[in-house]
């Protein structure tokens, strides 16, 4: 869930050199490490990527239903189950839980990336607007006629290469703004 830079050895106080990703319910969570470290006080990693991030648990987007029917990994039926799973009868709208309704000023540079065949597509686009209106540096990117984690099929899919590509050119940048 997190990188760290080709060839630099990390001290624990500087995180500039390193970075935070995840997808789907790992990139909910990895948004939710980056406002949890934040409100602790701690350094910012130079960046976060988040691929498909789960990140409304009370299930409100609207992609969660205009979605249903080109969605090929999950339902929605399937993510509410493990939405309760995971917030154990905490209150799924906690920012902890659904990073989708946190403050997210203060955090590192993001990029989101998702398909507009996902049930998640809201969860992205509501979370790279709610950054972008925290003045967080945020790129989403929506990738046409993808399903779920269209980049973990990298070697079969060009979208999912390109992706992979962008996260790189992405990362790159936030390294060296950073000074790593």
């Amino acid at each position: 869930m997190w990188c760290q830079r080709e060839n630099s050895t990390v001290d624990p106080g500087d995180w500039a050199k390193t970075c935070v990703v995840g997808e789907s319910a790992g990139a909910g969570l990895a948004a939710a490490l980056l406002i949890a470290a934040r409100d602790q006080g701690l350094a910012m990693p130079a960046a976060g990527v988040l691929f498909s991030p789960y990140a409304d648990l009370t299930l409100s987007g609207d992609s969660m239903k205009t979605k249903a029917e080109l969605e090929p990994s999950f339902t929605a039926e399937a993510i509410a189950r493990r939405a309760a799973d995971y917030a154990g009868g905490a209150d799924p709208a906690d920012p902890l839980i659904s990073p989708v309704f946190a403050d997210l000023r203060g955090l590192p540079p993001l990029l989101i990336q998702v398909g507009t065949h996902e049930l998640l597509l809201d969860d992205a686009v509501r979370l790279a607007a709610r950054a972008a209106a925290a003045d967080v540096p945020v790129a989403l990117e929506v990738t046409a006629g993808v399903p779920h984690l269209f980049q973990a099929f990298a070697a079969m899919l060009e979208e999912g290469d390109a992706a992979l590509v962008r996260v790189t050119q992405f990362l790159t940048t936030a390294f060296a703004r950073a000074g790593a």
